[in-house]
């Protein structure tokens, strides 16, 4: 236990270190100057600190006060040295943080057993720290093995979406991580880009309730069978509202607002600008992107000239026009994601 001790008399100092060199496990740290025993132990953590009350400089009232100003040091028991008669002395340490006192002249018999409480309190604190660490660290892996569990439900409901659906895995890749990519340019927390990352593979989880007559048809969709198939972000949305995990909450609100458009002409509420929640815009936009550029049974893929200018002449109509403006503002990160995510043969 290192003990730290503050007092400017050569002789007071000279016994408290020596009677504290005789106590079991603990080093006497002295120093004659306030000052730099402050600056140790700001800069170190003390087991217990004994400090005079009379000094030049800096006396021991101010010293305790800078003291427990210091980061983590509101648990280091201090023993001040005054007179029995200092009363406001004390009653000025003990609003300071002072924890007992010790009478002048030091007394040896009084000196090791207030030594020893103050150390057994120190203990105390140490065990309690080492065990609110230890529940940290209990809960940390159990929140991550939560989230691990979350994730694999996230995959697997992507996953069997995916299995109906002509589009591919890496589709499902790209477009999560260009909405994560759209919501770190508009400035977002990484946090929510995460969020998205997790979230947007979810989109098109409503899928699953859609007819394989409609869902696989190689060519263009009927009317009719267009107003089903337009049911999926309704459908996505029901499968997934329910949930209390804040990822699976933000699938449910991007599956039922992704086809939304800027201009209120989407489905299936017809919602237009803020009032389409941001995640949808977000998606809205990197979805549109991958699937234009992106080769299907039923069409060839467009260049990337040809999806950005369909990007760029859908501002303020279909997409909102800062989500399409982040996605086209780093072209390099785009282009990464794109080649980093490519479709199997």
């Amino acid at each position: 236990m290192k003990i730290a001790i503050i007092d400017d008399t050569p002789l007071n100092l000279t016994l408290m270190q020596a009677l504290v060199g005789k106590l079991p496990d603990c080093e006497p740290l002295p120093f004659s100057d306030p000052a730099e025993g402050l600056a140790w132990c700001q800069a170190n953590e003390p087991d217990l600190v004994i400090v005079d009350y009379m000094m030049p400089g800096l006396d021991g009232v101010e010293f305790i006060r800078r003291f427990r100003a210091a980061p983590d040091r509101e648990d280091v028991p201090i023993l001040m040295v005054t007179a029995d008669h200092e009363r406001q002395t004390r009653y000025d340490a003990l609003q300071s943080g002072a924890t007992d006192f010790l009478n002048k002249p030091v007394d040896r018999n009084e000196f090791q057993p207030r030594v020893h409480n103050m150390l057994n309190l120190r203990r105390a604190h140490l065990a309690t720290r080492a065990r609110a660490q230890t529940l940290e660290v209990k809960v940390a892996e159990a929140t991550a093995a939560i989230h691990d569990r979350e994730q694999e439900t996230v995959t697997r409901l992507a996953r069997a979406a995916e299995f109906r659906d002509p589009e591919t895995g890496a589709h499902i890749q790209r477009m999560a991580h260009y909405s994560a990519l759209i919501s770190r340019q508009l400035g977002q927390t990484e946090a929510a880009a995460r969020l998205l990352l997790q979230a947007a593979p979810m989109h098109d989880v409503g899928k699953l309730g859609i007819p394989d007559h409609i869902l696989m048809k190689p060519g263009k969709l009927t009317p009719d069978e267009f107003e089903q198939m337009k049911r999926h972000a309704s459908i996505g949305y029901d499968i997934l509202k329910d949930s209390t995990s804040p990822v699976i909450q933000a699938a449910a609100t991007i599956a039922l607002t992704h086809h939304e458009k800027f201009d209120g002409s989407g489905y299936p509420n017809g919602v237009a600008g803020d009032k389409i929640p941001i995640t949808g815009r977000i998606v809205a936009v990197a979805d549109v992107f991958d699937a234009l550029t992106s080769a299907r049974p039923y069409k060839p893929a467009w260049s990337l000239d040809d999806a950005t200018d369909f990007l760029r002449k859908g501002r303020g109509a279909h997409f909102d026009p800062t989500c399409v403006d982040a996605l086209l503002s780093d072209w390099d990160a785009v282009l990464s994601i794109r080649n980093r995510f490519q479709d199997e043969d």
